[in-house]
């Protein structure tokens, strides 16, 4: 019985009897994998940066916006080539140089599920020591179980349990986000909130870069995951709308509201560094408490799902021999060592958190700029079997935009650092032409954004005449 729910198709072209269905259905899987609590925590990470609350405000939405239409631009791709991200993006890279953005971006996946399903845990022990006074071991591996199982479960069995399920996820997570902002709506203090001095120009685009980053930039690799179950015929500007509406409306609404919260209180600001969810239970009153953590752990899982799902691909199409749910398999015993390091030995979440964003986040922005670029640039949909033709118009090596994903990182990790993680004190060996590691610009982590422009622009600028020659 089983067997027969689990999803068949991996880096494949879906057939043409089984695309059908709504573009609104873009909205479930998007709104779930973005409805978290963690965007709330995000308002104090915001804060962070030395802006003001509607610094804060500007930066949730234009970061969340702008990297979501990145990721509603790349769905565009998998109604076009009816396969995953990560099979249409050998069409920049060639069938064999896919494998250095498909190690990339397997690594980001890995990364989010362990984050979520560690937030999950974290969360569960705070609740439950609490409500219970349980031992905290245990209420961590309740946890722990809890969200690793049903990640597993939900990545494992694959696309059409990820929908209905995802579906499930998102009304519950919204009612009792509800109830969460009403019962801590009391808590803000707006004097104290307007009360915030504005910051400097360098500290809300770090605000802004941060959002990209760790709201919307992570899932351009996964976009097409989504998309590709849809007829060819599908409205182009449906597909980015649904998608930039599904996955943005919350997490602005959180992260303003998180800010809100976080200038309320300093208490709550620096608890949030060490377990983002946990400490978010301060305000709420005990009968809530478990409910809140309902809310807490399936909106974390909802997240882990669609990474956990999207990773299994990307491991079969850089050559793993296996089936696309034993791959997801796989990352799950992954996940849950990594969990294990996060929840057991690390000394703080934040620390390797912000780290983990920021030096996988440049490769990844040249990435994600080339390959919206390449989907921007082509006319015409792709040739299904040379995708898998190392000899087809794709060809096997795509060397102009390899070097470019080179050349992209080497520059973005010089424009960033990050002091929270001390094995990062090699990144920023540039910041001196713009005022050094303790100028103004320091902690703007700007390389995101020129990681960006020399993906996209490099990528036209190298690339247009041969994609126009692959489409005559």
């Amino acid at each position: 019985m089983l067997q027969n729910k689990v999803e068949l198709n991996g880096i494949n072209v879906i057939a043409e009897s089984e695309r059908g269905g709504s573009v609104r259905s873009l909205f479930w899987p998007w709104m779930a994998g973005n409805v978290s609590l963690l965007a709330l925590s995000y308002g104090s990470f915001f804060l962070g940066f030395g802006i003001s609350f509607w610094q804060a405000t500007f930066a949730a939405i234009i970061g969340t916006v702008a990297s979501f239409l990145l990721v509603g631009v790349s769905s565009l791709a998998g109604k076009r080539g009816n396969a995953p991200t990560m099979t249409l993006s050998r069409a920049a890279f060639g069938v064999k140089g896919n494998i250095v953005p498909g190690i990339l971006s397997y690594l980001i996946f890995v990364g989010w599920e362990t984050v979520l399903v560690s937030l999950a845990t974290l969360a569960t022990q705070t609740v439950l020591s609490r409500v219970g006074h349980f031992d905290h071991n245990v209420s961590r591996l309740i946890g722990f179980s809890f969200a690793a199982g049903l990640t597993i479960f939900g990545g494992v069995l694959g696309f059409q349990v990820i929908m209905k399920l995802q579906r499930f996820l998102t009304v519950a997570t919204l009612i009792l986000t509800a109830g969460y902002i009403l019962l801590t709506l009391h808590k803000v203090n707006w004097s104290a909130v307007h009360a915030i001095k504005t910051g400097n120009l360098q500290g809300f685009i770090g605000a802004l870069i941060f959002g990209v980053t760790g709201i919307g930039l992570g899932w351009v690799n996964s976009a097409a995951d989504y998309s590709r179950y849809l007829p060819r015929k599908t409205s182009s500007a449906k597909v980015i709308g649904w998608t930039v509406f599904g996955a943005s409306t919350v997490p602005i609404i959180l992260v303003i509201y998180g800010s809100a919260l976080a200038g309320s209180s300093k208490t709550l600001s620096d608890a949030i560094a060490s377990d983002p969810i946990g400490a978010l239970t301060a305000a709420l009153p005990t009968w809530y408490l478990i409910p809140f953590a309902i809310v807490a752990v399936t909106g974390l899982i909802s997240g882990a799902i669609l990474d956990l799902y999207s990773s299994g691909i990307t491991l079969v199409s850089i050559g793993l021999p296996v089936k696309r749910h034993v791959a997801a398999g796989i990352d799950g015993v992954i996940m849950t060592l990594g969990t294990i390091y996060f929840v057991w030995i690390a000394d703080s979440f934040f620390a390797p958190f912000q780290g983990f964003l920021i030096t996988l986040g440049v490769p990844i922005a040249v990435w994600s700029a080339i390959f919206v670029a390449d989907v921007i640039m082509r006319k015409r949909d792709y040739i299904e079997a040379d995708l898998f033709n190392p000899a087809g118009r794709y060809g096997a090596w795509n060397f102009k935009s390899l070097i470019l994903v080179i050349v992209g990182t080497i520059i973005g990790w010089g424009f960033v650092t990050n002091t929270f993680a001390s094995w990062l004190f090699w990144q920023g060996y540039f910041l001196g032409v713009i005022g050094g590691k303790n100028g103004a610009w320091a902690y703007s982590n700007i390389g995101v954004v020129i990681a960006l422009v020399i993906g996209f622009f490099g990528h036209i600028l190298l690339s247009k005449k041969s994609i126009k020659a692959q489409e005559n």
